[in-house]
């Protein structure tokens, strides 16, 4: 699989480990930056990982920040991402499975070295369960991207 990796100045110091993953585990690296420690903004690494998933570049996508918590507010204010943070192997499979996640976040200050390779594997080899439930609750989320949140709720609130 091919996975963009995308990772600002907090970030960075994790990323030659999580490639390393990455390929121990068979995928494909598409390495969106950063490349040093220079401080950059992680809404720009979020945009272009996310472009590289939304575009067919890569299949899905990797984000390191300090917390993770930066990341994943940026991604999914991105029509056509779903993103997971993930410190742990449950939350990459279950935010796949029953959310349809095409990107994770992780803190590169949080997330255990031990677990990095289990989270990336998780996640990467986790699948959509793809039944009516997921299907409706997913195209609830693709809702709320589309539409202002009373809108939204005029259409869902009972």
């Amino acid at each position: 699989m091919r996975v963009a990796l995308g990772a600002d100045h907090a970030g960075f110091p994790l990323t030659g480990f999580v490639k390393e993953q990455l390929t121990a585990l068979g995928h494909e690296i598409v390495d969106v930056g950063t490349f040093d420690e220079t401080p950059v903004d992680f809404p720009d690494i979020t945009a272009r990982t996310a472009h590289a998933v939304l575009s067919g570049a890569a299949e899905r996508g990797v984000l390191v920040c300090g917390s993770g918590a930066g990341a994943i507010m940026a991604a999914n204010k991105i029509d056509g991402i779903r993103c997971a943070l993930t410190h742990e192997p449950y939350s990459a499979h279950q935010a796949v499975e029953h959310d349809d996640a095409n990107l994770i976040a992780m803190g590169a200050w949080l997330a255990p070295r031990a677990l990095i390779r289990d989270i990336l594997d998780a996640f990467l080899t986790a699948t959509f369960d793809d039944d009516e439930d997921t299907r409706r609750r997913v195209q609830k989320l693709r809702l709320l991207e589309q539409r202002t949140l009373a809108e939204y709720l005029n259409d869902t609130t009972p």
